[in-house]
């Protein structure tokens, strides 16, 4: 038997009727960098805890070798509610000792910017004591270090951040991490083996998170295993990672070749032609369309109502001795003048405005009053203003003159820090703020569903069996082309057939996850709005909730901080930045280089601040829906977004002068043609018969041929504008 330095010996683990191991032995050696994963229950964390010695096994031993540390974060912070963050997350170190160390104060920047040091630990949210328990581990040296979850509350910058932070915390060969998260980016940035806990044993792998999900499918193939949901399930998985953009890496993780073998007979994740004609026959050409759009919040602080991470941002900078952020959100402020007849118009009440918040009150207080008198309602509401009156909002612009148009089987992706306003975006979505400024136009036929990050609307079926759920909804469903039952549906979503008797209240906040989704779509809703969708879940479960929504044919809006799932279920991704929504045409790490850039103290728009390489058009397909902004940092660009030409591009004077001119008012007239090219193609592709795949084909390479066509004008229409001026 091998000497770990860190190690379990035949040990044996049972929690009630629950064997959590059995006879496992299993260890870690100095240079590992271990990530583990398995359904939630089977013990992950449980292994943990037997490594840092607050478990004990029922037979068995953990061994480890004299005079290592090891340091492990848990799922529950140790930290002291009475405790400043000074206190608890920096053990008591001044500013100029954690400031003075390019390694500590790049930990404190990242995880601690925009809270005070003085603050209680007890005072802090959920996010925040996170950020301050996961720093308070990460100052300390240790040969030895165990995450449970640490992506939890970060934002999709810090997560990068910290990817890169455990590359580097240690040497080659020299230090150990253990890792368990749902986020695979994450395993496959940072991991070099795998452990999958499952059934009581540890199975190692070679390799990241690809890498295991290819000998995962190889092992299932050659053992001819009779789990065949949760084979199909990892060689779908397999097909997105070939097929995917980790598979356009140039960080190869396991050999592509024999990975395209297995997953050869695999169709395509998601037929997106079939889903976008399914769809608009569901709803229509319009879903929501937001013109010129301003959102602003004129008082932020406290206000429940108001996007939590932009209350939170807010109270936070209101406070001293606030910790510098490693990377400062851009933001936009300024006025909105919005002429209203009262002040309880919601545009002054959604804004925050602190005379229209008292107005709306006191409305609700007196309606509230004459019900329970029994008079009439307009005899007793107090009259709030005599005549109509224009009111000045000024404040934070969460949106600035957004325009941004959804289509039907749109399935698109929003990105942004915590603060950014993204739960401000989707409330406006579905009509739940009224923005300040401009328009936002649902159709008639949308049915909105929300999948929150809150579970309440759950919680008050908490005594119901899950049996008595299911009842309330029709007996069957169509998915997939197939009649589906919603208990069928229900084990689709990883549950038993006995689990029917179960109550909500006594399921696992997973399984409670997967409930949500699954009520939701038993109603049968036409655009699906995710906030956060993989809390809670295990790499599992997520790959059977992603396969599932490969077939549900509405529109998607997803947010979400898991690179990997964001681009997994969604065809074009957005970011919500400095008040903009803007298209990442490269994916996540488009947005990602554009933060970098202003780290470095660089203006990413300042293109698009100029005039320059910036327009707004009706889109034709995801990618043009939206005001976009150039890509940066090397990324792959559109033609709307990329930057084609640098600060030396030469002038043209003269006949060439000339000629360029008569280009230019030639490629705008024949722009113009193609659009009307394109929407004429697109009317055709809705009306067309949805069985009628042959036909569609053809209208679609037509549409693909004009879409390329305009592409490369419209390169050539920037190109020859930039030399015009």
């Amino acid at each position: 038997m091998p000497t770990y330095d860190l190690g379990l010996e035949h040990v044996s683990l049972a929690f009630a009727t629950k064997n959590i191991f059995t006879d496992v032995t299993q260890g870690v050696f100095e240079g590992d960098r271990i990530g583990i994963v398995g359904k939630n229950g089977d013990g992950k964390s449980t292994l943990l805890h037997l490594f840092k010695g607050t478990q004990e096994p029922d037979s068995g031993r953990v061994t480890m070798r004299n005079g290592l540390t090891f340091g492990m974060l848990d799922q529950r912070d140790p930290l002291d509610d009475n405790a400043t963050v000074r206190e608890a997350a920096l053990e008591g170190r001044e500013d100029y000792e954690w400031a003075a160390e390019t390694k500590s104060r790049e930990i404190v920047e990242a995880l601690l910017g925009g809270i005070s040091l003085d603050a209680k630990i007890g005072s802090l949210s959920g996010g925040q004591r996170r950020r301050a328990d996961l720093a308070r581990l990460l100052l300390k040296d240790w040969d030895i270090l165990a995450l449970d979850e640490p992506t939890n509350h970060l934002d999709v910058v810090t997560i990068h951040w910290l990817a890169e932070h455990l590359k580097n915390r240690w040497p080659s060969g020299q230090g150990a991490l253990l890792l368990v998260t749902h986020d695979r980016w994450f395993l496959d940035e940072v991991c070099e083996s795998m452990w999958e806990v499952h059934d009581g044993v540890i199975d190692p792998f070679e390799g990241g998170y690809s890498a295991y999900m290819l000998q995962r499918v190889e092992r299932d193939r050659q053992a001819d295993v009779r789990e065949t949901k949760r084979r199909n399930l990892a060689r779908k998985e397999l097909a997105w990672l070939t097929r995917g953009a980790r598979a356009r890496s140039t960080k190869q993780k396991f050999h592509v070749k024999a990975a395209r073998e297995l997953i050869a007979d695999v169709p395509p994740v998601r037929n997106t032609l079939e889903l976008k004609q399914m769809a608009t026959s569901r709803l229509g050409k319009q879903v929501v369309d937001l013109i010129d759009v301003t959102q602003i919040f004129e008082h932020a602080q406290g206000e429940a109502d108001i996007d939590p991470d932009v209350a939170e941002m807010e109270a936070s900078a209101s406070r001293v001795d606030v910790v510098p952020a490693m990377y400062a959100e851009p933001q936009a402020h300024g006025s909105v003048e919005v002429a209203v007849d009262d002040l309880t118009d919601p545009r002054l009440v959604d804004a925050g405005v602190p005379e229209a918040r008292q107005a709306a009150q006191a409305a609700r207080q007196a309606e509230e009053e004459s019900h329970e008198s029994g008079d009439d309602a307009d005899e007793s509401t107090p009259e709030v203003t005599s005549a109509a009156q224009k009111v000045t909002v000024t404040g934070r612009k969460i949106l600035d003159d957004v325009t941004w148009l959804i289509g039907p089987g749109d399935r698109f992706g929003i990105v942004g820090a915590n603060g950014a306003g993204k739960s401000t975006l989707l409330k406006i979505l579905d009509g739940t703020i009224t923005p300040t400024a401009g328009h936002v136009n649902i159709g008639k036929t949308v049915k909105f569903a929300v999948l929150s990050q809150r579970l309440d609307e759950l919680e008050k079926l908490g005594k119901y069996k899950i049996k008595e759920v299911l009842s309330r909804y029709k007996p069957s469903y169509i998915v997939d082309g197939k009649e589906t039952t919603p208990g069928q549906m229900m084990e689709r979503l990883g549950f038993e057939s006995a689990q029917l008797m179960t109550p909500i209240k006594d399921l696992s906040g997973g399984q409670k996850r997967r409930m949500q989704l699954l009520l939701i779509l038993l109603d049968e809703p036409n655009v699906l709005i995710m906030d956060e969708p993989g809390n809670d879940l295990d790499t599992d479960m997520l790959a059977v909730m992603e396969d599932l929504l490969d077939t549900w044919p509405g529109t998607l809006i997803v947010v979400s901080h898991d690179r990997y799932l964001l681009e997994r279920v969604t065809d074009q991704q957005f970011a919500l930045i400095g008040g903009k929504i803007r298209h990442l045409p490269g994916g996540v790490q488009d947005y990602l280089d554009m933060t970098e850039a202003i780290k470095n103290g660089k203006d990413p728009f300042a293109d698009e601040k100029s005039g320059k390489n910036c327009k707004t058009r009706k889109n034709g397909d995801a990618g043009d829906s939206a005001t976009t902004a150039p890509s940066v940092g090397g990324a792959a660009s559109s033609p709307s977004t990329g930057d084609s030409s640098s600060a030396s591009t030469p002038k043209l004077t003269g006949k060439a002068f000339h000629d360029a001119s008569k280009r230019v008012s030639a490629i705008e007239r024949k722009l113009a043609k193609l659009e009307e090219q394109k929407a004429d193609l697109e009317a055709q592709m809705a009306a067309h018969d949805p069985s009628d795949y042959e036909g569609l084909g053809k209208l679609n390479e037509q549409l693909q041929a004009v879409t390329d066509e305009s592409e490369s004008l419209e390169m050539e229409w920037m190109e020859l504008s930039e030399q015009l001026e």
